[in-house]
């Protein structure tokens, strides 16, 4: 089938909710990827940060491909291996002591906000504490839950109504979580230590370090939205690690998976035994492919890899940093915003024309490619947006 026909197939059959760009990607090979003619692009996008070991990572595929052949699904009222394998690699690697497993970082979100308020329910009797304060700007997902949670009033049109018992205050300003603390009725702060979808904008440590102050002093859990942000995207296994506190739950996604759907919320001490037999649920959460890919990646997020996403980070904010048509360079590892002259949606049009494919967030181009991209590659796709931004 070429090109024109599954353009016209795609846009005849599927939702018409994505804009997408005039490419059809086949194939790839780390963080290369090439379109229907055999044109080679570098991808600084990976599939929105998921493909962390980038295209056909042999180790992934292989470990893949063996599950397929012995267990593809089960339903979980079974056990499976793969699912408990990486339970415990989880745990081990982070401290937390029990993981409830979905399918993304929406489900991943939802569950930590019912354990939260299965928390306080637990523990008042009553749903009087069921309030979450989230942060605006933030994005926590696209079922009406974690759009209620998401803090930004473009999302909170056209689906109403949405359900209740978030309130949101500034990022940045400690005083604003306080004061809705001080009203009473809440039972967590949920954060996105990187702001992604926002602007791929980073909470200060000062920030961070009196939202958890506040917190403990008003017994609230607090929850760390890592779906983005997680998986050694940022230079360390998960982000909270870098501003020097534990949180109580935290969900992660996207990069877990390695290219297949699965997402997980980990449960600190004090909610370990909050979600009993049939509080929650999924049919494909825990899957064993998809599990068995996660146990290769997570597995391979080493101190070594680790120091490379924090070294190729800090390579492309200095080559951003004072270029031609850029204001502004924000985020963490490999994940990093520019703000450029031009607007966002303009500079990743022409960046793809060109062969590079950044992303966008907010007004921002966002660069989140593979964590093993070479510094060949990365080298060469940063000239290539130089000269489109500076244009």
């Amino acid at each position: 089938m070429d090109e024109l026909d599954i353009k016209a197939l795609d846009r005849t059959y599927v939702a018409n909710t994505y804009g997408r760009a005039d490419v059809v990607f086949t194939q790839g090979r780390g963080a290369e990827v090439f379109d229907e003619q055999g044109r080679r692009y570098i991808d600084l996008g990976a599939g929105i940060a998921v493909n962390s070991f980038g295209i056909g990572d042999p180790v992934w595929a292989a470990a893949v491909t063996e599950q397929l052949g012995r267990l593809q699904h089960m339903s979980n009222l079974y056990y499976t291996e793969p699912c408990a394998k990486l339970a415990k690699l989880l745990c081990e690697r982070t401290g937390f002591r029990k993981v409830f497993f979905g399918n993304s970082g929406a489900e991943a979100n939802e569950c930590a906000i019912k354990t939260a308020r299965k928390w306080a329910f637990d523990k008042y009797g009553d749903e009087s504490h069921s309030t979450i304060i989230t942060l605006k700007n933030s994005f926590h997902g696209r079922t009406i839950t974690t759009l209620a949670a998401t803090g930004q009033d473009a999302f909170h049109t056209k689906f109403g109504p949405f359900t209740p018992g978030f309130v949101h205050a500034s990022a940045q300003d400690a005083g604003e979580v306080r004061a809705l603390a001080e009203k009473g009725g809440c039972c967590a702060v949920m954060l996105e230590l990187v702001q992604g979808e926002g602007g791929v904008v980073p909470l200060t440590r000062e920030y961070v370090d009196e939202v958890v102050k506040i917190a403990k002093e008003y017994d609230m859990l607090i929850i760390v939205d890592e779906v983005q942000t997680g998986n050694g995207r940022t230079g360390t296994l998960y982000a909270y690690e870098q501003f020097g506190f534990m949180p109580d739950i935290v969900s992660t996604a996207k990069g877990l998976g390695g290219g297949l759907p699965l997402g997980a919320c980990l449960l600190g001490e004090r909610v370990e035994h909050t979600l009993g037999r049939g509080d929650h649920g999924s049919t494909f959460g825990g899957n064993p492919v998809s599990c068995a890919g996660a146990i290769s990646i997570i597995e391979r997020i080493d101190g070594k890899l680790l120091e490379g996403v924090r070294r190729k980070g800090e390579l492309i904010k200095k080559a951003f940093e004072g270029a031609r048509g850029v204001k502004s360079v924000t985020g963490l590892g490999l994940m990093v915003g520019l703000l450029t002259e031009k607007p966002a949606g303009e500079v990743v049009k022409e960046a793809i024309a060109r062969g590079v494919i950044p992303l966008t967030a907010h007004e921002k181009v966002r660069l989140v490619p593979p964590l093993t991209i070479t510094d060949e590659q990365l080298c060469e796709a940063i000239e290539i947006l130089k000269e489109v931004i500076g244009e």
